[in-house]
């Protein structure tokens, strides 16, 4: 095996600024080598004294920045084993996977792109000098903020989003519902932006379903599949998907659902939160009963009509279900 290494390697003291008006913390400066400079994704052009970001503890993801002090290849010329040493002067050994190289190692160069990327738009030459100009004294000094999509895509020929965050229609009461949500949400993820999706338009846990002669495995169980496929995306550097399952306080699955987190591996890649209603909140100030309930799924209406608006349900007149009494 061919052996590459830089000798007496310096502790790394990496400066990601030119500007002190750019100062970052020292975890600013990994969570913006980390998820926001742009990447070499062939790692074609890494080598010796490279500034990269190395997954330090594989259990946890846990990264850091340090550089390449040794480099080592297979029989076919790639290299393929990386050794870094971090800041604090220790050196860790890593398969070229579990290594990133920065392209951009200097926030000034971000804010270069950034600005030249939001002023791409313009039609004119000396428009969009005039608002990249604009725009990086905005930037200068952190003086304004984009959102961190904005700072990851903007500027690149990467098919990503610009928009941090999305809300998705409730998936439909059916197979076919349930999966193009899923489809819906995983490329989304793919492209940077994180989900919220209200689970409360599915049936609960043991409800009928005609057609198969069988009973639902209910909400939480699908929320279960959304959070782990969202544990399968990763959108660049140490970013997974980011995901929220909601579900409405009168679900009959809403006990299960606000103890699916005590249940080690199965909602461990979202958020829950429960949507809470104003009839809800008078029966806790009057310290009266509660009402689980849902549509009855033999309704004609259900099929056509049910959204995950039970107000709405109500109105027009829907069969409803009460599943239990709190």
């Amino acid at each position: 095996m061919s052996k590459a290494t830089l000798e007496n390697t310096p502790t790394p003291n990496v400066k990601l600024n030119d500007d002190p008006e750019n100062q970052l913390s020292p975890l600013g400066e990994k969570i913006f080598l980390d998820r926001y400079a742009l990447k070499d994704g062939t790692k074609e052009s890494l080598g010796l004294g490279d500034t990269v970001v190395v997954v330090v503890d594989q259990k946890t993801g846990q990264r850091e920045i340090g550089i390449v002090s040794d480099m080592r290849s297979n029989p076919q010329g790639d290299w393929d084993i990386v050794t870094v040493k971090l800041r604090d002067g220790t050196e860790v050994e890593r398969a070229l996977e579990h290594v990133d190289k920065p392209l951009e190692t200097k926030v000034e160069q971000l804010m270069d792109r950034v600005a030249r990327g939001a002023a791409a738009v313009e039609k004119s030459k000396e428009a969009r000098s005039y608002w990249e100009q604009e725009f990086r004294q905005l930037l200068q000094g952190w003086k304004f903020t984009p959102g961190g999509r904005i700072l990851t895509a903007c500027g690149t020929d990467q098919n990503l989003t610009f928009y941090n965050c999305y809300v998705i229609p409730s998936p439909v009461d059916s197979r076919d519902g349930i999966f193009e949500t899923l489809s819906q949400m995983a490329e989304i993820m793919s492209r940077g932006g994180g989900v919220g999706i209200n689970l409360s338009t599915l049936r609960p846990r043991y409800a009928y379903v005609k057609g198969v002669n069988g009973r639902s495995s209910g909400s939480v169980s699908w929320g279960g599949l959304y959070s782990f496929v969202t544990g399968l995306i990763e959108q660049g550097g140490s970013r997974r998907g980011a995901l929220m399952l909601i579900l409405n306080v009168w679900h009959p699955d809403m006990l299960e659902f606000i103890s699916s987190k005590r249940e080690m591996g199965r909602i461990t890649n979202a958020n829950i939160s429960v949507g809470v209603t104003d009839d809800f909140m008078e029966a806790v100030e009057k310290d009266e009963n509660w009402e689980f309930c849902f549509p009855d799924t033999n309704d004609p209406k259900y099929a056509t009509e049910w959204t995950g608006n039970m107000t709405t349900w109500k109105e027009r007149g829907g069969a409803v279900v009460v599943h239990k009494t709190v």
